[in-house]
């Protein structure tokens, strides 16, 4: 793997971690594709517009949010990012504080990295 580019995703996925945990969609938006969608296990198919407004809302409020990047793809201007990430905030009322595996799928835009698409998966800690 490119160590130069895996260090310029960190970089960038730190700078996206910080705007998510600002909670202002201003700053979040120009991350995203105007099509990007966030697949949950939970939630299934989230668009961006209603990703969006539950922040808007206050219904979603991230407290803190990092991720290690642990593999990059690059296709051409397509950058596959998976991380292992840990989030904490409020949903609707209900704190929580959870670890998942991100894949975001980036294209390369005017010097710049736009999200395109953002798959989590939730870590499964197994007994020994």
């Amino acid at each position: 793997m490119n160590e130069e580019l895996i260090r310029e995703l960190q970089d960038w996925e730190d700078n996206f971690n910080i705007a998510l945990a600002s909670n202002d969609i201003e700053k979040i938006s120009p991350y995203l594709s105007g099509d990007w969608v966030l697949l949950q296990p939970e939630f299934g198919i989230i668009p961006k517009d209603r990703f969006l407004h539950v922040i808007q809302s206050g219904d979603l409020l991230h407290t803190s949010m990092k991720k290690k990047v642990v593999r990059v793809s690059l296709q051409n201007d397509i950058a596959i990012v998976t991380s292992r990430g840990m989030n904490t905030g409020v949903y609707k009322d209900t704190p929580f504080n959870t670890e998942h595996w991100v894949t975001n799928i980036y294209k390369s835009e005017n010097s710049n990295w736009i999200c395109v698409m953002t798959q989590e998966a939730a870590v499964i800690c197994k007994p020994s």
